[in-house]
């Protein structure tokens, strides 16, 4: 059973940084994509932020809103994945989730980690 384990999420005013991490049980070599994704009350899941890795070729993708302001990263050393979060704003504020398709093993979630932004 692999498992995803976040940490880094908490309170932080409006125009601060969090960096969220993303522990995977396993290697995170062999993937075809690894990401973040939010969900606000009331809301629906949202993607935040992926790397594919689909053959040699791989890109990375961040929706509009966060743009500029968030950077995905990975640390296959560590079998880590991490999410840089700047300039933060009060819409921000959500459950943040990490993703992970191994090419084994299928697609795994974490179990959220809480981010809130306060103005």
């Amino acid at each position: 059973q692999v498992q995803l384990v976040e940490s880094g999420g908490g309170l932080v005013q409006a125009g601060g940084s969090l960096r969220l991490s993303c522990a995977a049980s396993t290697s995170i070599f062999s993937v075809n994509a690894v990401g973040w994704y939010r969900q606000a009350p009331g809301k629906q899941r949202e993607l935040v932020a992926v790397i594919t890795s689909i053959g040699s070729i791989g890109s990375t993708i961040y929706a509009d809103s966060v743009k500029g302001r968030f950077t995905i990263s990975r640390d296959n050393a560590k079998n880590t994945v991490f999410l840089q979060m700047n300039s933060l704003k009060p819409e921000d504020t959500a459950v943040y989730y990490c993703n992970v398709d191994f090419v084994r093993w299928g697609e795994y979630w974490g179990q959220g980690t809480q981010v809130t932004v306060s103005s």
